[in-house]
């Protein structure tokens, strides 16, 4: 049932969440997606079992990332995310004290195992920050049947009031 009630475009370039549009002055009611979803549940507070470097990491996300975007549904996206950053900063710290190049226990020139978790955990982060609608251009990206709409804000800039 649910599979008709959403899609996902995918073809052509990502678009620019109109949320952002309308905060920086590009938006146009003619190229809204009025069927963007409107999601509720602000995220704020760090989970608990989060580590001291971890908590910081959440805090500086949420301080930053545009006001109501990340939402309740992201925390899991955002720990992965938090996490990743935070290994990568343990990874890249022990990469510029020892460098890109390390002796192995035979002697052989081997790269430095650090900067393979550095680069998998910099991937970590990029995919977290655009699966599933993370990221303000992927849920832009996600259209929602016009009968789950509801109530939305987003008509009366458009001039779809009733």
């Amino acid at each position: 049932m649910a599979a008709h009630l959403t899609r996902l475009q995918m073809a052509g370039r990502k678009p620019k969440p109109t949320q952002l549009k309308v905060v920086t002055g590009t938006f146009r009611k003619d190229r809204a997606n009025m069927r963007e979803p409107k999601l509720s549940g602000d995220l704020s507070d760090a989970p608990e079992h989060l580590s001291d470097a971890e908590r910081e990491v959440w805090r500086y996300a949420v301080a930053n990332a545009p006001r109501g975007l990340l939402k309740k549904l992201d925390l899991s996206v955002l720990e992965a995310w938090v996490g990743a950053y935070v290994l990568r900063e343990e990874a890249k710290k022990k990469v510029a004290i020892a460098g890109q190049v390390v002796k192995s226990p035979s002697g052989y020139p081997i790269v430095n195992p650090y900067l393979s978790n550095m680069n998998k955990q910099t991937l970590i982060m990029l995919k977290a920050a655009a699966e599933m609608g993370f990221t303000p251009t992927s849920r832009s990206r996600i259209v929602v049947a016009e009968e789950m709409v509801g109530d939305d804000p987003w008509a009366k800039l458009a001039g779809d009031e009733a």
